[in-house]
């Protein structure tokens, strides 16, 4: 099998399964590998981003990072649709609530992606396109949460482009729109996969509240966000088997 090589990515050919799940940080792709996937192979670490390929519950699933907001994400989603023949990605990160009833620890469920970035303007359409999530892979994902009993919920997120914002009223009208929580990198993804074609979602597991103040530490974030890689990983082999 021949190498593919792009500026980001060098790999196999099939290197990389039909679905990747993709957190922000590379240290916990190395964790997912390290205790789910079975004979995992690192197959990509151009620029230390550590992606890794094994097997989970006989479905060859793969886990690569993204890095932090929407550029990032972008490149690497395109390259992997456009180039390794991946038909699902799915975030899997961290979240900071927006709302009250969304609690410290909760999963996320992204149906949508509200943003703050420029990044459809590459398109020239004629208008606002709303980044949504995959259907089928929201569906059986939905499915993972309950099985697993999981305190989920579903909604609108937002994809910000600004972590330290100048602005302290900045996510008010977010909020008053019911928008659920706050990320940096769901809508690049939900728009590359519309235009490839393709398949994305974004499973987030809420890390602190904007709200209530509560956090998580970076170690917590790093390594015990399991039942959130569980759901992915469960999605991703249902929707294989389907």
């Amino acid at each position: 099998m021949s190498m593919i090589t792009t500026p980001h990515i060098n790999a196999e050919a099939d290197a990389f399964g039909k679905t990747v799940l993709m957190p922000g940080d590379p240290l916990r792709s190395k964790f997912i590998a390290e205790n789910f996937l079975e004979n995992a192979q690192l197959v990509n670490n151009i620029r230390g981003i550590q992606g890794y390929t094994g097997t989970y519950k006989g479905t060859k699933v793969s886990v690569m990072a993204s890095g932090m907001g929407m550029p990032t994400t972008g490149i690497y989603t395109y390259e992997l649709f456009n180039f390794f023949n991946v038909e699902n990605i799915m975030r899997i990160g961290s979240t900071g609530a927006m709302q009250e009833k969304v609690h410290v620890r909760d999963i996320v469920i992204g149906m949508g992606a509200c943003t703050n970035s420029n990044y459809a303007s590459q398109y020239g359409l004629g208008g606002t396109f709303a980044p949504i999530a995959s259907y089928p892979l929201m569906k059986e994902a939905i499915a993972q949460a309950e099985a697993v009993g999981a305190n989920y919920h579903v909604g609108n997120i937002l994809s910000s482009d600004v972590f330290y914002n100048d602005s302290k009223d900045a996510n008010a009208g977010w909020q008053k729109m019911g928008v659920l929580c706050v990320e940096m990198e769901a809508a690049a993804l939900y728009m590359n996969a519309a235009r490839c074609g393709k398949n994305a979602l974004a499973i987030l597991t809420v890390s602190d509240s904007l709200v209530t103040g509560e956090e998580t530490t970076a170690e917590e974030r790093q390594n015990s966000f399991t039942q959130m890689m569980e759901i992915a990983l469960n999605t991703a082999v249902n929707i294989e088997k389907n």
